[in-house]
C-alpha cells in the first residue's frame, strides 16, 4: 500500500509537471533569475509573444525602458528595410574640377563625394574592397587622359556635417573600432589596426609593431603595459573625432594570440583622398597639392567648385547586404550612417537626432507607443538608450508579413539555437529574435537585464528562453 501511494504521488507530480503551460515555464524559469544573486540589484524584463498571433505567452517588467545595447539594431534595420527599401544602395562619385588640357594636366581637383554609404574600402564585399576602388577611381583618371594634377584630392565629407559621434556615447568607447564615428564619406568601416607585442615581464612596455595601413600622419602614444599571462586583451584606444594625436592605455596579456587591435580612424574623409593621391603617386600621376577633405578646406575659408566632371559612380552593396553584416556582426558604424540615411531620405537634416526620431515617430504610427522608445543612436553603442522590451517585440511581431522579412532574420545571429540578435554593454546583456519549437510554436521573444553583477549572464537569460523549448 505505501509503495502503490509513492507511485501514484510521483505520477501526480509528472502529469502536474508535464501539464505546465509556456506561460508557466517561463514565468518559473524568469522568477528564479529574478532571485539570482547577479540579479539582486538589477532590472530584469522579459516579453514572450505568440509570433502568429502577437497575443502576449508570458510578460514582466516589459513597459520599463532599458538600455538595449545591440538589441537595438533590430530595430534601425527594420526601419531601414521599410524607409529605404531591400534594394537601396548608395553613392559614391568621383569628379573633377576646373579642365584637362591636351597634354593631361588636369587643372582643378578630383573629388570623392560621398553619400553615407559604411561599406565604402570595406573588406567585406567584392565590389566595396579597398583595392577595388582605388583600381577603378585610377582607371577612370587616366581614362580621362589625366597624367598630372594641378590640384589635389578631396574626400567631400559635407552631406553629413561635422558631427561624427551620437551624444551619449562614452569616452572609453570613442577611439577603439567599435567606436568609430561616421560621416558620409566612411573608408574601410573607419577603422585600422595596430599589432602589439607584449614584453617579456608584468608591467613591462608593450611593444607597438606597426599600424596597418601605416598611418605617417598620425602620432600614436603607446602607454601600454604587459599583462598577467591568461589576462587577454585589456587594450583601449583615446583618440578623438579629427584628432591627429592618439594614446593607447590598459594592458596587453602574455600569451595572446591576437595580433593586435583596431582603432577607429578619425578622419575618413581625408584618409581616403591620402590613400587615392597615394596610389596615384606610385602610378607616376603627382598632385601638386596635398591630399585634404571639404571639413578641412573649410577651416581654411577654402571652397570646393561648384562645377564638377563625373569619372565614376561607385554604388554599395544593396540594403540587404549590408543589414546581414549590421546585425551579424553587430557593426555600431552601419547602425549610426543607416539612422543618419532615413533622416536624410525624409527631407531631414541627416543628424542622428533626427534619425532617432523618425525612427520613432514611425512606428508610433504602426501603434507603437512613442513613450516606450528613447533613442540615443542607431546602433544600441550608448547606455542612454531606454526602450521597452514591449515596443521591440510589438515591432518584431509586425515586420514579419513584410516581403523582405527572410533577408531580415536571416542577419541575425543564431544564440542558443534560436535567432537572437544579442546586445551586450557595461552591465547589460539582452536578446531579441524569433524561435519555433519542435512542435512548430512559433514565438517572439526579448529579454533584458540591466545592472547586473559578475558575469556569464547569457548563460542564465538562455535558461530562461529554455522554456519555450
Amino acid at each position: 500500500m505505501k509503495l502503490l501511494k509513492i507511485a501514484t504521488f510521483l505520477c501526480l507530480n509528472a502529469s502536474i509537471s508535464f501539464a505546465q503551460t509556456t506561460a508557466q515555464k517561463l514565468e518559473n524559469a524568469f522568477r528564479l533569475l529574478e532571485n539570482d544573486e547577479q540579479a539582486k540589484y538589477a532590472i530584469t524584463s522579459l516579453c514572450v509573444l505568440d509570433a502568429n498571433t502577437g497575443k502576449i505567452i508570458f510578460a514582466k517588467n516589459e513597459n520599463i525602458g532599458l538600455a538595449t545595447a545591440s538589441t537595438l539594431k533590430t530595430i534601425t534595420s527594420a526601419t531601414a528595410f521599410y524607409t529605404l527599401g531591400k534594394d537601396f544602395r548608395y553613392e559614391t562619385k568621383l569628379v573633377y574640377t576646373g579642365k584637362i588640357t591636351t597634354d593631361g594636366i588636369l587643372q582643378g581637383n578630383i573629388i570623392i563625394s560621398g553619400s553615407g554609404d559604411p561599406t565604402l574600402g570595406s573588406w567585406r564585399y567584392e565590389q566595396s574592397k579597398e583595392s577595388n576602388l582605388l583600381n577603378q577611381w585610377t582607371s577612370a583618371i587616366r581614362a580621362a587622359g589625366i597624367k598630372k594634377i594641378e590640384g589635389a584630392i578631396i574626400g567631400d565629407d559635407r552631406l553629413f556635417g561635422t558631427s561624427t559621434i551620437p551624444q551619449g556615447w562614452i569616452w572609453q568607447d570613442i577611439g577603439n573600432y567599435y567606436g568609430a564615428g561616421g560621416s558620409s564619406l566612411c573608408w574601410r568601416e573607419n577603422q585600422f589596426d595596430v599589432h602589439l607585442k607584449a614584453g617579456n615581464d608584468i608591467g613591462s612596455n608593450v611593444e607597438v609593431i606597426k599600424t596597418v595601413p601605416q598611418m605617417p600622419y598620425l602620432k600614436l602614444v603607446n602607454e601600454l603595459k604587459t599583462g598577467a599571462n591568461g589576462s587577454g586583451d585589456n587594450a583601449y584606444a583615446f583618440l578623438p573625432p579629427y584628432g591627429e594625436v592618439g594614446y593607447i592605455r590598459g594592458t596587453w596579456g602574455m600569451g595572446i594570440k591576437k595580433t593586435g587591435i583596431s582603432l577607429s580612424l578619425p578622419d575618413a574623409a581625408f584618409d581616403v583622398a591620402y590613400r587615392l593621391q597615394d596610389t596615384l603617386k606610385r602610378l607616376n600621376i603627382n598632385c601638386t597639392e596635398a591630399a585634404t577633405s571639404a571639413r578641412r578646406l573649410d577651416l581654411e575659408n577654402k571652397k570646393i567648385a561648384g562645377d564638377t566632371h563625373q569619372l565614376l559612380v561607385s554604388y554599395s552593396p544593396s540594403l540587404s547586404q549590408i543589414i546581414y553584416w549590421f546585425n551579424k556582426k553587430s557593426i555600431n558604424l552601419y547602425g549610426e550612417q543607416l539612422l543618419k540615411t532615413i533622416a536624410y531620405k525624409q527631407g531631414k537634416e541627416p543628424s542622428t537626432r533626427n534619425g532617432a526620431n523618425a525612427v520613432i515617430n514611425f512606428w508610433a504610427a504602426k501603434g507603437v507607443d512613442k513613450k516606450a522608445m528613447n533613442m540615443i543612436d542607431g546602433s544600441g553603442l550608448s547606455p542612454g538608450n531606454r526602450i521597452t522590451t514591449m515596443a521591440m517585440a510589438s515591432i518584431l511581431f509586425h515586420v514579419q508579413k513584410e516581403e523582405w522579412f527572410a533577408d531580415y532574420t536571416n542577419s541575425f545571429p543564431e544564440n542558443n539555437g534560436m535567432t537572437l540578435k544579442s546586445g551586450s554593454i557595461n552591465d547589460v546583456s539582452a536578446y531579441a529574435g524569433y524561435y519555433t519549437n519542435k512542435n512548430g510554436n512559433k514565438y517572439i521573444a526579448v529579454i533584458n537585464i540591466n545592472n547586473y553583477s559578475g558575469s556569464g549572464m547569457s548563460r542564465k537569460l538562455f535558461q530562461v528562453l529554455d522554456a519555450l523549448k
